[in-house]
C-alpha cells in the first residue's frame, strides 16, 4: 500500500508543480487553490509512505515521478518543445524509478 500512496503522491507533485506555474505568483485563484491542496496531499502521502519505504528511495521515486510527469505534461500541452533527446531522457528517468522499486529491500 505504501508504494501506491507514494506513486499517487508523485502524481500530485506534478499537479502542484503545474498549478504553481499557472498561478502566476499566486495571483490566479484556482491554480493557487489547486496548488495548495495538491501540495498538502502530496507531502502527506510522501510522509506516510516513508513509514515503510526507505527515505532515499521514497524521495527519489516521488521526485522522479513528479518531475517526469511535469515535463511530459508540459510537452503534451505545448508549453515545452518535444525532442527525441528529451523523450529518451524521460524514459531513462522512468527506468531509474522502476529500478529503485525493483531493488527496494525494505520488504
Amino acid at each position: 500500500m505504501s508504494w501506491v500512496i507514494l506513486i499517487a503522491s508523485g502524481v500530485l507533485e506534478a499537479v502542484w508543480a503545474t498549478a504553481l506555474g499557472k498561478s502566476e505568483g499566486f495571483t490566479k485563484l484556482w491554480p493557487s487553490v489547486i496548488f495548495g491542496g495538491a501540495l498538502v496531499l502530496s507531502m502527506g502521502g510522501l510522509a506516510w509512505a516513508m513509514k515503510d519505504i526507505p527515505i532515499g528511495t521514497a524521495y527519489a521515486v516521488w521526485v522522479g515521478i513528479g518531475a517526469s510527469l511535469t515535463v511530459a505534461w508540459s510537452m503534451f500541452t505545448g508549453d515545452t518543445s518535444v525532442s527525441w533527446v528529451k523523450v529518451l531522457l524521460l524514459l531513462g528517468l522512468i527506468g531509474c524509478i522502476v529500478g529503485l522499486k525493483l531493488v527496494d529491500d525494505s520488504h
